[in-house]
């Protein structure tokens, strides 16, 4: 069984709502939303439903059309085809997949108004358009986000509960950990970058550290995204496939912004505006744009034509690049675990720190400022970051970096407005030059 921290929020939201509210957990395909509500359903309710509307039955969905205005009805019809006995105020009905039937989505005003049990929704592409037309979506609806795994959460799974509160202690106090406890760390991490965080990933590689084992079921997640990019993005799809497939080699390039001219020299944003969208609902892809005017409020100056495309899990990442070849094929297994990645490489590094902030409650931005007059005026910064209403740029380097020039035109420009600038490395933490260097591992903290 997979510890996952969003079970404490489920858990909080049971005793905080009291069944005035129902609860929708949001996150990509094959991320675990399932399993939770599942789980959460058989521990902490004296009996559950689960629909799940991906095969659902008609007569079930014939329910909620037709049924529904008779709740006494509705409720027995519903028991007895799951067998089921449902108890007032302890009971979960669990609407599985629910972007497969919105009807049921809005209906939930009425269940929770009526009161006699809890409701916990899951679903993916949960925002499309598609999947909220002609309904009307329920105030009483609460939202919560499941990502990937976590490093936190991949260290459980491999039983191990003390090394991230002492990785925590260090930050907080900010002391190096020390070589030897250092390079055990980053050998772990290295094997969460590689694995990524997909519960069936995990799962695959903890049955005797089977990296290849863990490469077919990202293999699988892959073509299952395929598949719901035909059924979902109908009309459009063919476009979705161009930028899903490009993310790794935009990521590859030194600024890593995605450039439609490499799909088609005459392609304009606003023509793919819909594939990019897309792929951030359904939370296969982490969206960082480039805040033109960098201030506290980020979203301010966001060009969203301007943007970089991680994967939402650098596991799928790794195995996306290599995706139409065999796993043996795959250099980036052996470059990540022997730490011997090369510069275009090093994309690998930068999507798993996205990854980490975005885990962390951050909306992505960076900076990006082209001046071929005054190079002074040139620079890049990977990421930015709020911090006690100051920005925090952060730079993510390889472990053999020299210099980071465009962080330091960065903190002279824009002197009055920074806090902390922070440089996330392979090494372990220390300060130079005014700038907190801290390990790759660290950013979960951030």
């Amino acid at each position: 069984m997979l510890k996952r921290k969003i079970y404490d929020e489920l858990l909080m939201w049971k005793q905080k709502s009291n069944g005035q509210t129902a609860l929708l957990i949001d996150g990509a395909r094959r991320v675990g939303k399932s399993y939770i509500a599942e789980l959460f359903a058989r521990q902490e309710y004296k009996s559950h439903i689960i629909i799940d509307f991906g095969n659902a039955p008609q007569d079930i969905l014939d329910l909620f059309v037709h049924e529904s205005s008779d709740l006494d009805l509705f409720f027995a019809k519903l028991g007895v085809f799951y067998s089921t006995l449902l108890h007032k105020r302890e009971s979960l009905i669990v609407f599985d997949e629910v972007q497969q039937f919105p009807r049921a989505r809005q209906l939930i005003k009425y269940l929770v108004a009526d009161g006699r049990y809890d409701y916990l929704e899951t679903g993916s592409l949960i925002r499309l358009k598609k999947n909220t037309e002609n309904i009307i979506i329920p105030s009483e609806e609460e939202h919560i986000e499941m990502f990937p795994m976590d490093f936190e959460e991949f260290l459980w799974a491999m039983d191990d509960e003390a090394t991230i509160p002492l990785i925590r202690k260090c930050f907080e106090s900010r002391i190096p950990l020390g070589q030897s406890l250092h390079r055990k760390i980053m050998n772990d991490f290295r094997q969460y970058v590689l694995v990524g965080g997909m519960p069936q990933s995990v799962l695959a590689y903890i049955d005797g550290k089977n990296f290849e084992a863990s490469d077919t079921a990202k293999r699988r997640i892959l073509r299952l995204y395929r598949d719901d990019v035909s059924k979902f993005a109908a009309g459009y799809e063919e476009k979705v496939y161009a930028v899903f497939d490009g993310i790794p080699a935009q990521l590859s390039k030194k600024e890593k912004k995605y450039k439609l001219s490499s799909i088609n020299k005459n392609a304009r944003y606003r023509s793919y505006e819909d594939s990019f969208i897309w792929l951030n609902e359904a939370m296969v892809v982490n969206a960082c744009f480039n805040s033109t005017d960098p201030n506290v409020g980020l979203a301010l100056s966001a060009d969203h034509a301007t943007q970089k495309c991680y994967m939402a899990d650098t596991g799928l990442l790794v195995t996306h690049t290599f995706m139409d070849r065999a796993f043996t094929d795959n250099e980036l297994y052996k470059a990540i675990l022997f730490d011997q990645l090369d510069i275009n490489e090093g994309m690998i590094m930068e999507n798993i720190v996205a990854q980490m902030l975005r885990r962390n409650g951050h909306k992505l931005y960076f900076y990006s400022r082209n001046d071929s007059e005054n190079r002074e005026n040139h620079m890049e910064i990977d990421f930015l970051i709020t911090e006690n209403k100051k920005i925090a740029p952060i730079e993510v380097k390889s472990g053999g970096y020299r210099s980071h020039s465009s962080l330091d035109k960065f903190r002279k420009k824009f002197s009055h407005k920074i806090g902390a600038s922070y440089i996330l490395y392979p090494k372990d933490v220390m300060v130079k030059d005014g700038i907190w260097h801290l390990p790759l591992y660290m950013a979960m903290f951030l």
